[in-house]
């Protein structure tokens, strides 16, 4: 079941090393507990409670195969983050293009003016 994503649980989830660690992992593919907790040192229950933590902020999600419960990147909670983040990306490329107008109007006079004094 996907939920719903929270910007804020989001990003919180991120700020932790060993989460986007995890995040990057799933990337490659869908992963069980045990296999994330491979690389680290750190138990299966701290594990579980990471992918806790990922799953309540909606970036990961996992089904049922048997006993086990592989976990993958939930993509409704990537794309929303992605979103974001394009919409930060857009007003910071107009506030470049903006600067640059600004910086190339100041050339202008120069350039016209040649070395005259």
């Amino acid at each position: 079941m996907e939920r719903a994503l929270n910007l804020d649980a989001a990003f919180s989830a991120l700020a932790d090393p060993t989460r986007r660690a995890i995040l990057a992992r799933l990337a490659t593919g869908e992963a069980t507990v045990n296999e994330l907790a491979e690389p680290f040192e750190m138990s299966q229950p701290a594990i579980s409670q990471h992918l806790k933590v990922l799953e309540d902020a909606g970036l990961v999600t996992h089904r049922v195969d048997g006993t086990k419960r592989p976990r993958r990147l939930a993509k409704p909670g990537i794309e929303a983050m992605d979103q974001w983040l394009a919409m930060l990306r857009k007003a910071l490329e107009a506030n470049y293009d903006r600067l640059d107008s600004l910086l190339a109007a100041m050339e202008l006079p120069k350039r016209k003016g040649g070395g005259k004094r």
